[in-house]
């Protein structure tokens, strides 16, 4: 057929429609209706904690594997709060979470956590990664840009448990939500986080394209699971997406601006009034006292002897010589300062008007202190901050498909519209149309892609380990009745991410010990069954928060701009512009991990080295590398050396003289268990060493710690304890 097709010309097809009937009709489970599935019946009903254990049990048995046990309590308290807060508990909370008996105290302390406002600081931080969220534009030059309002409201959001379907709507289409709030302008904030080219020269269009390319990308990604980039530039090898709808999906963005906003509270409005009123009046009283004007120039202009003339500068004698309406308004400016000042000297040496020097000297120290209560209250001034967000245009643009995704080449106009695989929304007509349907019930992906990327973020990994593509490509889920129970149970409880958190955590599947089981190597080496939990290595941002905590530096602030830790020096050598890093003192400098600066040109190495994604493009599910870096950054990075140095102050202050329990505490306040037998006597040895060592070595105790050289063991101490893999690790 094809020869036949190339000996007669291989004309093309008269109508050249791909026949969509066809082509977006669809099999693969994703684009399958979400069904309400009832859990299984199971054998070891006694193990079950809710209906999440029936399903992962069920799957158990018919592989003939048995769950794990329950992990200690220790190890259990320590894994939720960093999973629900990036946070270690204190050895206060482990105490009384041990020594609580009733049969409710998980359920408790699950609720507690739900409630710290620092959970809302934990689930920010994987939206942001979704998000692309960054300080700075990107590219080479890569300026700073102001979106930490934007990072406040999604921790907001979730400490409120904002419905994910709103949390969508106000992110997506925030603008055209009837008399939009401050607020819901600000959530638009997720699609400013595209990146900005600043060089001379480029073409606008082509960034301002490619920003929308990124939009519409992104979407596909976050909400859809779906990798619709494919389409930009032909129709989706193996998807039932075409170009065309590409385009259609790329209309509903292409029809924004990115204004601006300049975000103020009702109090920093009546501050700043407060403070403008007082600057008006001091200026009014410095305009009484200041008879500067031009006609006064004029006149000191005739006035002035010739023998005086010759001793003004130069330069201010020229201007003099010109006529009024001669001079530029910087030349008058010029000779309004000088007058000024002319003034002022007469005030010092008592030669105006017959007024005393005594007098004079007076008006001028109350001019000064006006002035500078001026400049106090200018400094006192609350400051604009200007909030990036997107707004409808008024007057739309023309959509059309980009042949080969070119900008310069456009072909056949189109309108917005969805992908027809899926169920067609009530309306099409903009964004917010386009968010509803997101959210739309009938939609079967939306719900299934963030149920799995919860899951994920429990687990290591999703019931669909693809989590960033639903589509043909990707992997089947691991247990698809259960991942659609959840997602069912997601919309039916008024898509409370809070209540999805609370069933996860408290299954018995969630608190199942994390210990390596011989027999599963065969059975299930990647643990896709879940007979036991994974034990991961903790965030980038957690490794900084679990070390500040531990040494007792912890800034608990939430929300407010981006702050400025310590980094090595050179940071910046590679990159076009160099960037002004000037560590923070004070509370600034120990806040978490999640507020540091981030310059997507060159990130704090910290945040690099545990794998922090770049920020450039949306990260689904950050990768956990193990390499040499991490272990040298924890025990060599000037940062971690301080924390260090923090952490020996504790352990020394501790108020038992016992060397064992000071060890203890120690090794509490970093992995919030007690040592073992072992553990205790290899440290106790490390100590003594430590102490043996330090005791001649006085000027090395110096460097280590200028302040007290007798914290020099402890350090020692404090930076192996810091340096455990255990450390950095959920269990």
């Amino acid at each position: 057929t094809v020869e036949t097709w190339i000996a007669e010309g291989a004309k093309g097809p008269a109508q050249a429609e791909v026949d969509t009937a066809i082509a977006n009709r669809s099999n693969h489970w994703s684009f399958q209706p979400i069904r309400n599935p009832q859990p299984p019946v199971v054998a070891n009903a006694q193990w079950v904690k809710n209906p999440i254990d029936q399903f992962v049990l069920h799957r158990l048995e018919q592989e003939k594997i048995a769950p794990s046990p329950a992990a200690d309590k220790v190890t259990l308290l320590r894994r939720v709060t960093l999973d629900l807060t990036g946070l270690p508990p204190t050895p206060e909370e482990v105490a009384a979470f041990v020594q609580d008996n009733r049969p409710d105290a998980y359920q408790r302390v699950v609720d507690r956590l739900l409630k710290s406002p620092h959970y809302g600081e934990m689930q920010a931080r994987y939206w942001l990664d979704a998000a692309r969220y960054a300080d700075s534009n990107g590219f080479s030059i890569d300026s700073a840009r102001t979106m930490w309002k934007y990072r406040d409201w999604v921790i907001d959001a979730f400490n409120r448990d904002m419905p994910f379907s709103q949390f969508t709507i106000e992110q997506l289409a925030g603008d055209l939500l009837p008399n939009a709030t401050q607020s819901q302008l600000i959530a638009t904030g997720f699609h400013r986080n595209t990146l900005r080219n600043e060089e001379g020269g480029v073409d606008q269009e082509q960034f301002r394209v490619e920003a929308i390319v990124d939009r519409v990308n992104t979407t596909g990604t976050v909400w859809l699971g779906l990798t619709i980039g494919c389409c930009q530039c032909h129709d989706h090898k193996f998807d039932p997406i075409s170009q065309r709808e590409y385009y259609q999906f790329y209309a509903f963005f292409n029809q924004c601006d990115e204004p601006n906003l300049a975000v103020e509270t009702a109090e920093t409005r009546a501050a700043k009034k407060k403070i403008q009123t007082a600057i008006q009046a001091l200026e009014h009283e410095l305009k009484y006292l200041d008879s500067t004007t031009l006609d006064r120039v004029e006149q000191w202009r005739g006035e002035i002897a010739d023998e005086d003339r010759d001793r003004l500068p130069k330069n201010l004698m020229q201007l003099l010589l010109l006529p009024p309406n001669g001079r530029t308004p910087k030349q008058e400016a010029t000779l309004l300062a000088s007058y000024r000042q002319n003034e002022q000297l007469r005030y010092i040496l008592g030669n105006t008007n017959g007024w005393s020097a005594l007098t004079n000297i007076s008006l001028l120290q109350i001019r000064t202190s006006m002035y500078a209560e001026l400049a106090r209250l200018e400094k006192l001034k609350p400051q604009t901050i200007n909030a990036l967000i997107m707004k409808e245009r008024t007057t739309p643009r023309k959509t059309t498909v980009l042949i080969g995704g070119d900008f310069t080449r456009p072909g056949v106009e189109v309108g917005t519209g969805f992908p027809k695989v899926l169920p067609a929304g009530k309306e099409n007509n903009n964004r917010l149309d386009l968010a509803k349907w997101i959210v739309d019930p009938a939609n079967p992906l939306t719900a299934r892609v963030v149920v799995n990327r919860y899951w994920q973020q429990f687990f290591g990994l999703g019931l669909v380990e693809t989590e960033n593509d639903f589509g043909t490509q990707g992997t089947l889920p691991s247990h698809p009745e259960l991942l659609d129970w959840l997602a069912t149970s997601f919309k039916q409880n008024n898509w409370s991410v809070k209540q999805i958190h609370r069933l996860i955590v408290t299954s018995a599947t969630y608190q199942q010990s994390s210990a390596v089981r011989e027999e599963l190597a065969t059975k299930d080496a990647r643990n896709l069954f879940l007979a036991r939990q994974n034990r991961l290595r903790v965030p980038a941002e957690t490794v900084r928060d679990i070390a500040l905590a531990s040494a007792g530096l912890l800034s608990r602030e939430i929300g407010g701009p981006s702050v400025f830790p310590p980094q090595p020096e050179g940071v910046y050598r590679f990159t076009q512009v160099n960037k002004n890093w000037k560590a923070d003192i004070g509370a600034k400098r120990h806040r978490r991990g999640m507020y540091t600066f981030f310059w997507r040109s060159a990130p704090h190495p910290q945040l690099v080295v545990f794998d922090a994604p770049e920020g450039n493009t949306t990260c689904t599910r950050r990768n956990r590398s193990n390499t040499p870096l991490q272990a040298l950054t924890l025990l060599n990075d000037s940062a971690f050396l301080e924390y260090a140095q923090a952490l020996a102050g504790r352990i020394k202050n501790h108020p038992s003289d016992r060397l064992e329990e000071k060890i203890d505490y120690g090794f509490q306040l970093c992995l919030a268990r007690t040592p073992n037998t072992r553990e205790r006597a290899r440290l106790i040895q490390f100590v003594e060493e430590q102490q043996a060592y330090y005791e001649t070595q006085a000027a090395e105790a110096q460097k280590l710690s200028p302040g007290d050289p007798t914290l020099a063991p402890w350090i020692m101490l404090s930076r192996v304890l810091l340096n455990l893999d255990e450390t950095i690790t959920r269990e």
